[in-house]
This record gives C-alpha cells, sequence and structure tokens, in this order.
C-alpha cells in the first residue's frame, strides 16, 4: 500500500507542476491496480476471518464436548454415590430393625420373667401371712 501512495504522490506532483510528462492514463491505471489491491486485501482479510470463526466453533464445540463428558462423568459419579448411599442406609436399617426385634423379644422375656417373679412373690407373701387358701394353679391336697 505503502508504495501505491508513493506513486500516487509522484503522479499528484507531475499533474500539480504541470509536468509535460505527466500521462492522466498512468494515474487511471494507479487508481484502478489500488483498487484491484484493495479488494484482494479486503478478501483476504475476510478470508482469515471465516478461518478465525471456524477456528472459534471448533474450540466452542470442543469445549462443549469437555463440558459434557464432565457433566456426564458427576452425574455417574453422583448416581453411584447415590446407590452406596442407599445400599448403607438400607444395611443400616436392616440393623436397626434386628436389634428392635432382638429388643423386643427381650422385653417380651422380661416381661414373662417379671409374671412369674410378680407371682412367686405373691405366693411367697401370703404363705408367709398363714394364708393356705386356694392359688390358682395349685390342687389342694386334700
Amino acid at each position: 500500500m505503502e508504495a501505491f501512495l508513493s506513486q500516487f504522490t509522484f503522479l499528484s506532483d507531475q499533474a500539480l507542476q504541470g509536468n509535460k510528462n505527466f500521462d492522466p492514463s498512468a494515474m487511471e491505471d494507479l487508481m484502478k491496480l489500488f483498487e484491484i489491491e484493495s479488494y484482494k486485501a479486503w478478501a483476504a482479510l475476510e478470508l482469515e476471518e471465516e478461518k478465525q470463526v471456524k477456528g472459534a466453533e471448533i474450540t466452542m464445540q470442543q469445549a462443549e464436548d469437555y463440558f459434557d463428558s464432565v457433566m456426564e462423568t458427576a452425574v455417574d459419579e453422583f448416581r453411584r454415590f447415590e446407590e452406596e448411599m442407599e445400599r448403607e442406609a438400607k444395611a443400616e436399617l436392616s440393623g436397626v430393625d434386628d436389634t428392635t426385634e432382638k429388643v423386643k423379644k427381650m422385653g417380651d422375656l422380661m416381661e414373662k420373667g417379671a409374671n412369674i417373679a410378680s407371682k412367686l412373690y405373691v405366693e411367697a407373701a401370703m404363705k408367709s401371712t398363714g394364708f393356705n387358701g386356694l392359688l390358682p394353679n395349685k390342687v389342694h391336697p386334700s
């Protein structure tokens, strides 16, 4: 471009000085060349812009693919974590259920033991007072 401007300046100076060697068609030819070179530069810039846009689109697609991959991995990891937590919760609940059942059985046995002890205590208390009446579950020997 500098060469065109330099040549244009030279031809303009010739025209202004009234130089007899000045050829107006040379100025027109220079302007046509300048126009052609301007279009070439413009086309080259557009081509470069298209390349950059394509590169940006490719990079964007790669970033989206990477993001999708990372999200998929995170979701899979979360699902595995959730399943593991469910298994642990079920195992813990099963353990609590077993413990509850054992405690219930132990409570039933303690209740039975307390009933038997209570009956024996009442029977012993009645015998100590000299009461020889009929006690339940006892047959009088006479």
